[in-house]
This record gives C-alpha cells, structure tokens and sequence, in this order.
C-alpha cells in the first residue's frame, strides 16, 4: 500500500508458554554491510559489519495494557508527506519523527525506555553474545539436492533422465496421498533465520557501527535484528 509503514517484530518460535519464555534484556536493529576479517587475540577472524543508526522509542508495550512487553522503534527518516493517516496520526500522537518502518522488538522488561528516547548501538557492547535475526537470501525454486542435500540417483546402470529426481513420494493405492511435510522441491530461501551466540568483536558508538563474529542471514544491505543472546542467558542462569 503507498504510505504505509510495515510493521515488524522478533518473537520466539515453537510452543512455548508465554510466562516461561526468556526474552532478550536489548535489542536493535541495523543493517548489513558487509564481510571483512578483524584480528582477535593473534588470531584472523571472520567478522561482519553491521550499520546501526540511531533509533527512536515509538510505543512501550506493557504486560498490563498488551499483554507482552515490548519496544517499537523506527529508524531513518521518511517525509511526512508520503505517510497515510493512520501511519502520520501514530507518529504525531508519540511526538516522534517518522521513520523507515516500525518495528517491534519484544524484551524481557521495558522499565526505563521512555517514548522518544533514542536508542544506539551502545546498547549491545563489545565482548557480548547476540542472536541476530534476518531474512535469508531468495534462491528461487530449487531442486530436493539442493534444497534437502538429497543425494540424487544413480548416474548409469540403466539411469535415464532421472539423475537428479527425488525418487518415490509415497504408496500406491493406500493411502493414495501424499503426506503433509514431505521433503520435495520448491521455493528454497528468503525465509527468517536467526543466528545464535556470536560474539560482538567491537561496538563502535562514534560510527554507528556493530562487528560480530561469523556470517549472519541476507543480503548485503538487508534488515537484522540483533538482541542479547536468549539461550546464553538461560544456560548461564
């Protein structure tokens, strides 16, 4: 829709019940730059570098009014002009300049955030674990050997035309289907996909720039969330 403002946010997957769920204690959002390597400890690793502007406090969601706790921030900045309404009356009823989008980040306690304030990349300092949350690459529609590293068939004995087929996808005449979930071929890719526990190797406020250890989801230029590594919390408790 022309104006809108899209909406995101980072929940945790799977059937876990609300009030045993761990949640981030921060969390931002930035942009990828790039791959490099950074020298760590006499030791050349791989590292990529993530942009981080400024963020500010749209909304605070709270248990008692929603139900989870929550941030939702924008960053950037977008002419006023090109809003609709309803996007233009939230940001004029918060006080805050409209951003690029808004997005949701959910934390284990919003106690001290106050809407308007501007968030940076000093929230996620050097040496910290993280999870980083993007959207993947689109690799199209892919085979099952390269979507499932299915080995294939046989490349001779008889072989014919089937070298790469994914072979049988079930019974016959009972149960004369197909069962949800089989692994066959299809849309591979551009899905959302988080990285756990890497090591933030420099956090650099004056440049607006965040250095993590190790390969994180998407494209160059793309959307990530980083927060606080939740399972490295749960396993040093």
């Amino acid at each position: 829709m022309p104006g809108a403002v899209r909406t995101e946010w980072i929940a945790p997957r799977g059937s876990i019940n609300e009030e045993e769920a761990v949640m981030a204690q921060t969390a931002i959002v930035g942009e990828k730059v790039g791959m490099t390597q950074r020298w760590v400890d006499d030791r050349i690793v791989p590292v990529t570098v993530l942009r981080v502007d400024p963020m500010r406090v749209v909304q605070i969601k709270t248990t008692e009014r929603d139900g989870y706790t929550a941030l939702q921030i924008t960053y950037g900045q977008r002419d006023p002009k090109k809003l609709n309404q309803p996007a233009a009356g939230h940001f004029a009823a918060a006080g805050v300049q409209p951003g690029r989008n808004l997005v949701e980040l959910r934390l284990d306690s919003v106690d001290g955030f106050e809407v308007g304030q501007e968030l940076t990349v000093e929230q996620i300092p050097a040496g910290s674990l993280v999870d980083v949350t993007a959207t993947s690459r689109g690799k199209g529609f892919a085979g099952t050997m390269k979507r499932h590293n299915f080995r294939g068939q046989g490349a001779s004995h008889g072989n014919h035309k089937h070298h790469r087929a994914p072979g049988s996808i079930g019974a016959c005449s009972f149960p004369g289907r197909v069962f949800k979930g089989l692994r066959m071929s299809g849309h591979m890719g551009h899905e959302q996909v988080t990285t756990l526990n890497l090591q933030v190797v420099d956090s650099d406020a004056e440049r607006g720039l965040l250095v993590v250890k190790g390969s994180v989801p998407g494209p160059n230029g793309g959307v990530v969330h980083v927060r606080s590594a939740v399972k490295a919390a749960v396993k040093g408790s």
